[in-house]
């Protein structure tokens, strides 16, 4: 599987399990995963790529902060669920 920076993320095992990320580093095997809110940009969380599932969609990160990260993940779940709805 091949996560770029910026990439919607969502958690398929864990404590986070089910819930959206963005990965802000990739490293060796490893995606560094923040939220704006419990995970901080400052301080992302060390996940295995094996357990995270991509959402399909990438944000911009430049010049990123945390209060923009959680607006986007908020817009996207959003924006998912109004499409999900209207296909009902």
């Amino acid at each position: 599987m091949n996560i770029a920076i910026g990439s919607l993320v969502t958690a398929t095992a864990g404590r986070d399990k089910g819930s959206l990320l963005v990965a802000v580093r990739v490293h060796d095997g490893f995606v560094y995963i923040a939220d704006g809110r419990k995970r901080k940009l400052e301080s992302p969380k060390r996940k295995n790529i094996k357990h995270i599932s991509p959402a399909g969609a990438v944000i911009d990160t430049d010049g990123l902060t945390n209060k923009k990260l959680r607006r986007l993940i908020n817009e996207y779940l959003t924006h998912t669920d109004l499409q999900q709805t209207q296909s009902l």
